[in-house]
């Protein structure tokens, strides 16, 4: 037995420290695919719903350095007026979709820019979708803001099947265009510190990364009302009270801690992005308020400190608030939002339209950089405080299945809140209480299972020679009685 003890415990590996997470950092999709962007439609790489894709966003380049890309863009774009300031040529990437005239497209794509980068108010990207004749299905953008922070941000993409919409509806070749957007020269915004000459790209910028989430939804069995109800309950609900339970949010869309109704703490550090994601079923609907605490000191202040935005299933934005920090503790709330139906997708306010499937809702919470040089590299307090509202109702008749599958569904109690809320790995990879995220708590658990197992066996072995040991002399003194 002490062979056996000593020979598992050789096998465990030596406890490692788990490391603080880098504040800045984006944690990709484990099974991304790495495609690169193409200047034009020549050439551009195929994307299928159902996979994840990561990529990269150049920085638009001075007028003239470059030439025209393959579809012709670059005259198009002096003569829209798009891109990039005067003086440059708008940077692109190109992907392509191959579609059916059933299903509907969602592509969310989201940008990560350079710790340290420079930014003004207006920097962010553009996501659009074309058919092969350049008719425009959709198109979105999202800009960094007022606080200038470098953190991701999300944009997102639309080929949808409509009965009566002309446009967009056959089946064929479709291409999403990612673009750089920037601070035209001789804005306010664009000058100062927080551009290059002439609005341009600050020197040593590199280009972002980038990661793209197309998603496929059925039609549905038999078609259904394209009303949307205009009455529901739009009071702002009272957040959850009570002991709040510690988390640790995820440092990307593919990596969000999953929450439910209730209170969670957590700690941000300046220039730091928190993912959080939420299950919420049709017809329920969802409001989240975020603290953050006080610092050490109240000298100073900055502007949009704290960001909070909600995201749809496909990384739709669906509702944002920010608030300044001066050091002293700050609450934001979102505004209220209606219930989840698929009907709100004929809605005509952005934010209802985008409520209009259920699965897994994202709270993703900024601090911004800023935040260090006034009141210190923290970590800050932070609460979290959900609430769903609502009766679950049924589902709408999809005919056929979603890429990927399942997308849209609740389904059963998330596997994270299941194991019992706690903390996750350092990186915010693993699940919540359990040691998913770590390997060497992996190869403790494995090597303790295997060392219990070990010992109840060399046990039980020993019990039995024990019992047939004395079952044998119990034999012999009856053969031989002593007087």
């Amino acid at each position: 037995m002490g062979a056996a003890l000593c020979a598992s415990a050789a096998a465990l590996p030596a406890p490692a420290a788990l490391a603080a997470p880098d504040a800045t950092s984006y944690a990709f999709s484990d099974d991304a695919r790495t495609v690169p962007a193409a200047t034009g439609t020549t050439g551009a790489a195929a994307l299928a719903p159902g996979a994840t894709y990561r990529s990269s966003l150049s920085l638009p380049s001075p007028a003239g350095s470059e030439g025209e890309s393959s579809d012709g863009s670059q005259e198009q774009e002096k003569e829209q007026g798009q891109g990039g300031g005067a003086g440059e040529t708008a940077a692109k990437a190109y992907f392509r979709l191959e579609l059916d005239d059933v299903s509907n497209l969602y592509i969310g794509v989201t940008a990560i820019p350079r710790a340290g980068s420079e930014l003004a108010v207006g920097d962010g990207i553009s996501v659009s979708v074309q058919d092969a004749d350049s008719t425009p299905c959709s198109r979105d953008s999202a800009i960094v803001g007022a606080s200038k922070s470098p953190h991701p941000i999300t944009a997102w993409g639309a080929r949808e099947i409509q009965r009566g919409r002309g446009t967009c509806q056959k089946a064929g070749t479709y291409y999403v265009i990612v673009e750089r957007t920037r601070t035209r020269a001789g804005a306010s915004a664009g000058t100062g510190a927080d551009a290059g000459p002439s609005g341009g790209p600050g020197a040593g910028e590199e280009p972002w990364e980038l990661e793209i989430a197309p998603v496929s939804e059925p039609a549905l069995a038999r078609a259904t009302a394209t009303n949307v109800p205009e009455e529901w309950d739009s009071a702002t609900p009272a957040p959850p009270t009570g002991a709040p339970v510690t988390v640790r949010g995820g440092a990307g869309f593919a990596r969000a801690t999953a929450v439910e109704q209730g209170v969670w703490r957590d700690e941000i550090a300046p220039g730091q992005t928190l993912f959080y994601k939420v299950p919420v079923d049709w017809g329920r609907q969802l409001s989240a308020s975020v603290d953050l605490g006080s610092a050490d000191k109240d000298s100073g202040y900055v502007v949009d400190a704290l960001d909070m935005t909600l995201y749809s299933p496909v990384r739709a934005e669906v509702k944002d608030v920010s608030v300044g920090y001066g050091g002293r503790q700050k609450s934001a709330a979102l505004a209220p939002v209606p219930p989840v139906r698929y009907v709100n997708r004929y809605a005509s306010a952005s934010a209802t339209k985008a409520l209009r499937f259920a699965g897994s809702y994202y709270l993703v919470v900024h601090l911004a950089a800023q935040v260090d040089e006034r009141f210190g590299p923290g970590p800050y307090g932070l609460t979290l405080r959900v609430r769903v509202d609502g009766s679950a109702q049924a589902a709408p008749g999809y005919a056929g299945r979603s890429a990927p599958r399942g997308f849209f569904d609740v389904g059963a109690r998330d596997p994270e809140l299941s194991a019992g809320p706690g903390l996750t790995s350092a990186d915010g990879s693993g699940g919540a209480g359990a040691p998913d995220g770590d390997p060497a708590m992996k190869a403790v658990a494995v090597g303790g299972i295997g060392a219990g197992s070990m010992l109840l066996a060399v046990l039980g072995a020993w019990t039995l020679t024990a019992r047939r040991r004395a079952a044998a002399q119990m034999r012999a003194n009856a053969q031989n009685p002593t007087a």
